[in-house]
């Protein structure tokens, strides 16, 4: 038994073409999970399933490059035919039903019930979907944000999320198969907090893993120069993340 990982997007901060933001589609032990639903994902997400057919969708926190596409899925599974079974868990940050809910101009959530089922995340919290468990860990942000650690039948991924240089974020790394990370910058600016990484800081972050896949790269870099420093520092097997691409633990 096996985790895949497909990817839906890649871009920060905004969709380019043929490159939607962050979204991701995880497969394992039965079940399948959209992590992520950057802008744009929700098109890609159906290249590969049935959204219907989704057992979870988690976030990593609310900016709109990672969640916004829930506006998408909300029509589709409300208007567009594709109504889910019964409604589908939404592990995300506490706020992030009212978020949604104001972008339909609405004070309540309620209508939103019929389609999605959210439940807050909090450091430490774990679900289990078939054989799959997903572990929320939380990392540093200018918001609420947490890491993934995705493990089945002993196959471990983890996943950044968007986070600067902490501890929590190599711990979550530690031991993975495959360790999915930002490089969003190229520096940091002297005097501010550090919410985000630089390639540099995804190969340090890295020791440990078995391999690291590099994503949400912003633009003062590229992928590909981006993938290449953060090999520097890591020294292990490392590739760039490309919508499309599956990878296999």
């Amino acid at each position: 038994m096996s985790i895949t990982l497909t990817v839906l997007g890649t871009a920060s901060p905004h969709p380019a073409p043929d490159r939607p933001c962050s979204g991701y589609l995880l497969r394992g032990g039965g079940a399948e999970v959209w992590v992520d639903a950057g802008t744009g994902t929700f098109a890609e997400l159906q290249r590969h399933t049935d959204p219907a057919r989704l057992d979870a969708i988690w976030i990593s926190h609310l900016h709109a490059d990672h969640y916004a596409d829930l506006t998408a899925a909300f029509y589709a599974f409300a208007y567009g035919g594709l109504t889910p079974p019964a409604p589908i868990p939404v592990y995300a940050p506490r706020d992030c039903a009212q978020r949604l809910a104001g972008f339909f101009g609405r004070p309540d959530t309620e209508f939103l019930s019929g389609v999605f089922d959210f439940r807050p995340l909090s450091d430490g919290h774990v679900a289990r979907h078939g054989e799959l468990r997903l572990a929320a860990r939380a990392v540093v942000h200018d918001v609420e944000a947490y890491g993934l650690r995705a493990e089945c039948a002993g196959r471990v991924l983890a996943y950044s999320g968007d986070s600067g240089p902490c501890e929590a974020l190599t711990e979550l790394a530690r031991g993975a198969d495959l360790f999915l990370s930002e490089a969003d910058i190229d520096a940091h600016r002297e005097g501010e907090q550090r919410v985000h990484l630089t390639p540099e800081d995804a190969g340090a972050c890295a020791e440990g893993a078995g391999r690291l896949l590099v994503t949400h790269v912003g633009p003062t870099l590229t992928p590909e120069a981006a993938t290449a420093r953060a090999a520097a520092v890591f020294g292990g097997p490392t590739a760039t993340a490309r919508v499309g691409e599956t990878h296999t633990l």
